[in-house]
């Protein structure tokens, strides 16, 4: 008796009825599309969130090396692959650090501009009060100009000065923000509708100026007028996903020429992209702690310091090595990281953010 027969909707291969998947291509024979079918698929094909995903994360957390140690050694299936997991993971960091920080800073910050930027001179009633005691000073000054003119004139200009003193100190200490130029003269140029190349001089930028002169004076001469400081912050923050692709490779670097007897490249790229898998995951769970009940500083600081306690047992584990190699050598990389590399990002992080926004 001939075996039933039925053929792929996907590729059009032909096997037997009770076949559970396509033995080609592997879709199932009977997926019925509904919209769970859909958010799975979608989920699946993008994220890989399957039981590998489930599986992956235990001992991510709690075994430090040992996703990275498995995949190198061969066995690529079991768990999920370390980009994607990569990837999962840091688009639920990014996504909770969004709406837990990143809005509020954003919100806060532009409150803060306007309050603070261009406060006016002479704002309070006493600083009004202090201008009509000057001027009755100034009736008495007529009189002894009258009888001894140049004592007078000396006393005046010595009152004049320390008037002028005392309020430019005031001033700058109530004004806040200085963006280093004559506001005043700005504001007059912006007024009348000059062309933004005289204001641009006013702001201090010198005629043979080049291209990344000019862009610095255009976006400091919108950020004056607009007092956006949230989209500039904003700015900064869109920039960071894309910089962790540079900077995960320049840490996978780091590792490299530190064991640079311990296998190619690939393999401290494959440790760090588990590695910065758990931070994303440790930084996302202390970002939802804090929104939803708060916890202690020290406790975030204790927090903090797991995740290196965290490397040099993962680096033991998948480099092989002593406890006290694991420990220096741990220390040896973070600090060339944090104490270089970083700061340098945030720097470019900043000055791409100022001039995109």
């Amino acid at each position: 008796m001939a075996e039933e027969k039925q053929i792929c909707k996907n590729c059009e291969t032909e096997f037997n009825a009770d076949f559970n998947f396509c033995p080609n291509c592997g879709q199932k024979t009977k997926d019925d599309l509904t919209i769970g079918v859909l958010f799975y698929n979608t989920i699946s094909n993008y994220f890989s969130f399957d039981a590998r995903f489930f599986k992956s994360i235990f001992p991510l957390l709690f075994k430090p090396g040992y996703l990275a140690k498995t995949f190198v050694q061969g066995k690529r299936l079991q768990f999920l692959h370390p980009a994607q997991l990569y990837l999962f993971v840091s688009v639920i960091f990014f996504f909770i650090l969004s709406i837990t920080v990143v809005n509020k800073q954003v919100e806060t910050l532009d409150k803060t501009l306007k309050e603070t930027v261009s406060k006016p001179l002479f704002s309070s009633e006493k600083q009004i009060k202090q201008l009509v005691d000057t001027v009755q000073v100034d009736s008495v000054f007529k009189v002894l100009e009258k009888k001894n003119p140049e004592f007078a004139k000396q006393a005046n200009l010595k009152s004049i000065d320390a008037l002028i003193k005392s309020e430019t100190k005031k001033d700058n200490t109530n004004r806040g923000i200085s963006f280093g130029f004559n506001e005043k003269k700005i504001d007059s140029l912006i007024n009348i509708g000059a062309p933004n190349s005289e204001i641009y001089k006013a702001m201090g930028m010198s005629d043979d100026a080049g291209w990344f002169s000019r862009k610095i004076h255009a976006q400091l001469l919108k950020f004056y007028q607009q007092r956006n400081g949230g989209q500039m912050l904003k700015a900064v923050y869109d920039t960071i996903p894309i910089s962790l692709f540079i900077l995960l490779p320049i840490f996978a670097l780091l590792l490299k020429l530190v064991f640079y007897r311990r296998g190619p490249y690939a393999y401290h790229l494959v440790f760090s992209f588990y590695f910065y898998s758990f931070l994303f995951t440790v930084f996302s769970l202390i970002l939802l702690a804090n929104t939803v009940v708060g916890i202690p500083a020290s406790l975030d600081f204790f927090l903090l310091l797991s995740t290196f306690v965290y490397m040099v047992i993962a680096v033991k584990r998948f480099y092989e090595q002593g406890w006290m190699r694991s420990i220096f050598k741990s220390a040896l990389v973070t600090g060339i990281y944090f104490s270089f590399v970083i700061p340098i990002a945030v720097i470019l992080l900043v000055l791409v953010g100022f001039l995109s926004y």
